[in-house]
């Protein structure tokens, strides 16, 4: 079998950012998916499923309500190293192009206050295992990292 595309990517001097995963197209539609760098791999910790969970259930809603990427996005979920996120946005775009709608989403999480959208039995397979403080914690940290530096390094794949 064909190695996928993101176990190319060199985890040994990936930074915490935000990168293009990949480019698809569906018909004439490109999708753009982005691989949002929360912790560095196998530097750090994973994030603790809760503060994932709960990231996942705030920021997929957030975009899934915006008046201007509600109709863009199509996936916003973590990955399965527990390290970051995949978003998938309709359109043909680079990290620059989604800088302010995170910004936008990670000051929704950090003053988020209240039941986390779909915390009920009904409504998720797991959710109990949400905890809106560990999430502030990760989304703060990102912000710090990344979204209020956004340099070369932490927008491009290192080689």
């Amino acid at each position: 079998m064909n190695k996928i595309a993101s176990f190319t990517v060199n985890h040994l001097d990936l930074l915490t950012g935000i990168y293009v995963s990949r480019k698809d197209y569906l018909g004439e539609d490109v999708l753009t998916t982005f691989d949002l760098r929360f912790t560095r791999p196998n530097e750090e910790a994973p994030m603790d499923n809760p503060g994932i969970h709960s990231i996942e259930h705030l920021v997929a809603t957030f975009l899934r309500n915006h008046s201007v990427w509600a109709d863009k996005t199509i996936y916003f979920g973590p990955m399965g190293c527990r390290t970051g996120f995949y978003v998938i946005f309709k359109g043909d775009l680079k990290p620059e192009d989604i800088i302010d709608i995170l910004r936008e989403a990670a000051e929704y999480v950090l003053s988020y206050e209240g039941e986390i959208p779909g915390y009920s039995p009904r409504d998720c397979g797991n959710y109990l295992d949400n905890n809106l403080k560990l999430a502030k914690i990760y989304m703060a940290k990102y912000k710090k990292e990344v979204l209020d530096n956004p340099v070369p390094e932490r927008l491009t794949y290192p080689q």
